[in-house]
């Protein structure tokens, strides 16, 4: 009576327990908050040519439809993929940079104020969250790390029990 032992590194337990993490991880209320906005953010650039109403200036409005859906796409597989968000997310922020200096070096002089307040604040919201999903993805990246070096976070006490 032979048992057939499954072959491949997915079921090694190390990794299972790496992605039922990254899971717990997602389902946080943080996690999903920063994708959803991250996502609205992303797709606000993107139509906010024509929402603000900037669309004569075309290389701004062309600039900002295009990054406005690839930082939406970048942002939108975090919950899907939340292990492998680190890169995605540095990503996100150099488009959030790039999203508030935009203005000034794609329509120079004839940049609206219409255009340059949409895209900074716009700009600076991408790039905070951005930045909070690194946070959240070095968070997790600190977890493996402990584990891997026979190292686990010491249990947290909530302040009530601590007294």
């Amino acid at each position: 009576m032979s048992t057939q032992l499954p072959m491949g590194m997915e079921h090694h337990p190390d990794i299972l327990e790496l992605h039922e993490q990254s899971e717990r991880v997602v389902a946080t209320p943080k996690a999903q908050s920063i994708e959803a906005l991250a996502t609205l953010a992303g797709l606000f650039l993107a139509v906010s040519p024509w929402v603000v109403g900037f669309t004569p200036l075309h290389a701004l409005t062309i600039n900002n439809l295009v990054l406005g859906l690839a930082f939406a796409v970048l942002i939108s597989g975090f919950g899907s993929a939340y292990e492998r968000t680190h890169a995605r997310a540095w990503a996100a922020a150099v488009i959030g940079v790039w999203t508030i200096i935009a203005p000034w070096s794609m329509a120079g002089h004839e940049a609206i104020m219409r255009s340059i307040l949409a895209n900074v604040i716009t700009g600076a919201v991408m790039l905070c969250l951005a930045l909070a999903a690194i946070a959240g993805a070095r968070a997790l990246g600190g977890l493996k790390a402990g584990r891997q070096h026979g190292r686990t976070a010491a249990p947290r006490v909530p302040r009530s029990e601590s007294r």
